[in-house]
């Protein structure tokens, strides 16, 4: 009997497999396509923007450099917090990135780990692929889920005559989640306004198709870099996705309708649809059962948001499960996932639903679109799409009033060069103590198996004694308080080891 099973090795699936593994758990990951590579994860199809909390959390783990290598992006490390070298759109209204104001962004220090990245679902899953089997994950690919039973001691996941026994399963497998609805979880939201498309095509006149993002009275169109590279949106209130193949002939003609030209497509390579629908579960839970990423929440490609929220909810799911396993979590500590979870994935669906909003081809939506812009070209309003996009405005209550509590912890550097990111790589939490409290020394000592203690004089320590920081990043305690720090260690890490 495995620890976990998880069904669905996408970036979700094998980033929570990979936690996990790191953490000691045994892990088999169940996966229905045979084979890694389609044609729908590589470039162009594939790709996929990482943001802020994502590139922070590949940072920490160690698997932030293949990326930035296959995307061929050479970065250096500012004195000073260096402005965001990419900052997206909202509803098709692209932001500049010199409109946002730094001194406006909570706790930003200096960091090599890019604000964006764009990468494809292929490389992320190789690399995480590869990072899987250094920490003993099983992958089984060829594997259809048909059904999931459960008791109060372990769930069984069915295929066909095969079953797969474990203390915990984790649905990570999509939109269209088999474990979410053998499971019995509750599926909720809102119908879609558009069928989207992405294709790969032959122009014949490509002169007449603009290059980026552009809004029309029909919809949206995408020109991308990659020549034939093209994505559109068509108000037909969903009707057309993944109810046939779409045929050149209904591609041509979308395209001239949204685009406003008589552009000729003379041949089509790859196309996949899309739609705006956002549901989310009402709970990431059932039992012995629990969901992330696209399983649990089904969101928009507007934004970029999906693949982000689904990588907070694998590093956010993955200690507080792996605690359990080992039997030193805190009581409530895995009901945590949902309660800080759930928010984030419901903000999500409504940023989405915003732009679709503001996208809509008619006289009122047009003005409000309108309006945005207007917004969006100010400081204070580029600096909060910024914000929202790149994830920074999230922060879990923890029921502490200092405001770095509950936040993605910033980039702290020590005199020596050594950064957070270097700290993290084992998957522990990580107390910072700037001011080299033998006091606190003593007390960290209780939790040593489960907190590396780093004491040192940092470049930037924002006026703090130290910082406690949860594995998945999330600051659960900043003072000099004794107690205070370990009242927060018991809550997140368990009874003291030592006492």
């Amino acid at each position: 009997m495995h620890d976990v099973v998880i069904v669905g090795a996408g970036p979700v699936g094998l980033l929570l497999a990979c936690e996990l593994g790191l953490a000691g758990c045994s892990v088999l990951v169940l996966e229905r396509e045979p084979e890694p590579g389609t044609p729908w994860r590589t470039a162009p199809l594939g790709i996929r923007g990482l943001f802020g909390g994502s590139t922070a959390a590949f940072d920490r783990r160690d698997l932030l450099a293949p990326l930035l290598a296959d995307a061929g992006v050479v970065l250096e490390l500012d004195e000073d917090p260096a402005p965001p070298r990419g900052v997206g759109h909202f509803a098709g209204i692209m932001l500049d990135p010199a409109n946002v104001d730094l001194a406006a962004l909570p706790f930003r220090l200096p960091s090599p780990v890019p604000d964006a990245l764009m990468t494809s679902l292929d490389v992320i899953e190789s690399v995480l692929a590869e990072r899987a089997a250094k920490v003993d994950v099983e992958i089984r690919r060829g594997v259809t889920v048909d059904a999931v039973t459960q008791d109060d001691d372990r769930v069984v996941v069915h295929s066909g005559a095969d079953e797969y026994v474990a203390r915990w399963a984790v649905g990570c497998d999509g939109g269209r989640s088999a474990v979410r609805k053998l499971a019995g979880f509750e599926f909720v939201g809102t119908e879609p306004q558009f069928t989207g498309y992405t294709m790969v095509v032959t122009v014949a006149d490509p002169e007449k198709l603009r290059r980026g993002i552009h809004l029309t009275p029909n919809g949206m169109y995408v020109q991308m870099h990659t020549q034939g590279h093209i994505g559109m949106t068509d108000f037909d209130g969903g009707a057309f996705d993944r109810a046939q193949q779409p045929t050149r002939e209904h591609l041509q003609a979308v395209l001239r309708r949204v685009s406003g030209t008589d552009v000729t497509l003379s041949e089509v390579h790859l196309v996949s649809t899309f739609t705006d629908r956002a549901m989310q579960t009402t709970s990431y839970r059932q039992g012995r059962v629990l969901l992330a990423g696209d399983a649990a929440h089904i969101i928009s490609p507007l934004g970029g948001q999906g693949l982000n929220t689904g990588i907070g909810d694998a590093m956010n799911l993955g200690w507080k499960l792996a605690a359990t396993v080992h039997g030193y979590a805190p009581d409530g500590l895995l009901d945590t996932y949902t309660r800080e979870r759930h928010p984030v994935g419901a903000a999500a669906l409504d940023w989405t639903r915003a732009q679709v909003s503001a996208m809509r081809p008619d006289a009122h939506s047009q003005a409000v679109q309108g309006l945005i812009r207007d917004l969006i070209e100010t400081v204070d309003g580029t600096t909060y799409v910024f914000q929202k996009i790149s994830g920074s405005w999230i922060r879990y209550d923890l029921g502490s009033d200092q405001p770095l509590v509950g936040r993605n912890a910033p980039d702290f550097r020590f005199a020596d060069g050594t950064r957070l990111g270097d700290l993290m790589q084992d998957g522990q939490g990580v107390l910072l103590d700037f001011s080299a409290d033998q006091s606190l020394r003593d007390s960290a000592a209780a939790w040593e198996s489960r907190v590396r203690y780093v004491a040192g004089t940092a470049r930037n320590d924002l006026g703090l004694g130290a910082v406690l920081i949860r594995p998945d990043g999330t600051v659960a305690w900043a003072g000099d308080d004794r107690t205070a720090f370990e009242q927060a260690a018991g809550r997140w890490f368990g009874e003291a080891e030592n006492r």
